[in-house]
Parts: structure tokens; C-alpha cells; sequence
């Protein structure tokens, strides 16, 4: 990583107004949690980033890479720690019931209906349409976060990453080791480079 992305996980997110009301970021991870059929991550870095500007995109990625050091589900994890950089653990907590909340309501309601009507042969068909519509958004988002790799030209980061993706989607190696070695050499590389610079 280059030297101008230092600790910005760790910093508050540059705002040029004051930060949002609790109502106001419980509404806004509301939205992308009931917008994220297939998965909340495609919505909340277009809410977060292009949408709101609470956070660069590099802030967004250093912040979603640092939860996925937490335990928990990762999406989880960014609301939470995004609404505590904003509003403490108050902020925390309107985040969080705002991702979680309103599907949460609604899987209730659809669990019900589901155990009623599963057996519809139209209804697994559309499920399995929304399972495709599900990875394509995924896809979409991972090269939406290595965009700013790529603007960077950061062969070091991107050769990290390349290398990740084989050791865990092609070689199939468990995830807790290659995680053990990825992130020494990491901070290794970056803390190498800082010091050069």
C-alpha cells in the first residue's frame, strides 16, 4: 500500500458538514440493507461512498478489510464500526438496527409464507434467478473496490490480492492460513515501503 493510505481505517472519515443524525444513518443502512438482495456490500459502498461521501473510497476498503478481522458477519461488522467513527456507540447502534432491522422483519414474514408456498415450482425458479442476480452483484462490487488500486497503479497490492484469490478460490487452501501468511507479509511490505518513502 502507498504511503497516503495510512491508518485511514483507523481515522475518522473526512466530513465536510457535521456528521449525521442517528435517524439519519439509521435510515441510510435501512435503505441498503432492504435495496441488498444477494448481499448489503454492493449497497452500502455506493451509500457510504459515491452516495453520502462519508468515505473515500480507500477508506472504505482499509475499513471493510478490518472487518474482516472481526468476528461476526463483515457487513455487520461496517455498520457497526462505521457508526461508532461517526456517532459513538450510539451511532453504532442506529447503523447496526438499520442493517439488521427491517429484514429481519421481512424474512420473518417471508419465512412464514415460504413454509406455507416452498413447494411452487415457479417460486424455485425465481430463486434460483435471484441467486444468479446475487453473484453479479458481487462480482460488481469486488472491481468497484480495486478501482482504486488500479488508479494507484499499486502492482504490490494488486499482486497481494491476485495472489490471495489463488490461494483460496483455485488452490483451494483453508482460508485461517493463508490469512496467517498474507497479513505479516502485508504489513511487512507496507511498513518496507513507508520507511523507503
Amino acid at each position: 500500500m502507498p504511503p497516503d493510505s495510512s491508518s485511514a481505517a483507523l481515522a475518522a472519515p473526512d466530513i465536510s458538514t457535521s456528521p449525521p443524525s442517528l435517524l439519519t444513518l439509521f435510515i441510510a443502512f435501512a435503505k441498503m440493507s432492504l435495496a441488498g438482495f444477494g448481499g448489503v456490500l454492493v449497497w452500502a459502498r455506493r451509500g457510504i461512498v459515491d452516495q453520502h461521501k462519508w468515505m473515500t473510497a480507500d477508506e472504505f476498503n482499509e475499513t471493510f478489510a478490518l472487518c474482516h478481522f472481526l468476528p461476526g458477519p463483515n457487513i455487520v461488522n461496517l455498520s457497526f464500526v462505521f457508526g461508532s467513527r461517526l456517532r459513538g456507540l450510539p451511532g453504532a447502534v442506529a447503523a447496526f438496527s438499520g442493517l439488521v432491522g427491517p429484514p429481519a422483519l421481512i424474512m420473518v414474514v417471508m419465512g412464514v409464507l415460504y413454509h406455507r408456498y416452498g413447494d411452487i415450482d415457479a417460486l424455485r425458479r425465481i430463486l434460483s434467478g435471484v441467486a444468479c442476480a446475487a453473484i453479479g452483484l458481487m462480482l460488481a462490487v469486488v472491481f468497484r473496490m480495486m478501482t482504486p488500486l488500479l488508479k494507484r497503479r499499486d502492482v504490490i497490492a494488486l499482486l497481494l490480492m491476485v495472489a490471495v484469490f489463488i490461494a483460496i478460490g483455485i488452490a483451494r487452501l483453508p482460508l485461517a492460513a493463508v490469512l496467517l501468511a498474507a497479513i505479516p507479509i502485508s504489513i511487512a511490505i507496507t511498513w518496507w515501503m513507508r520507511r523507503a518513502a
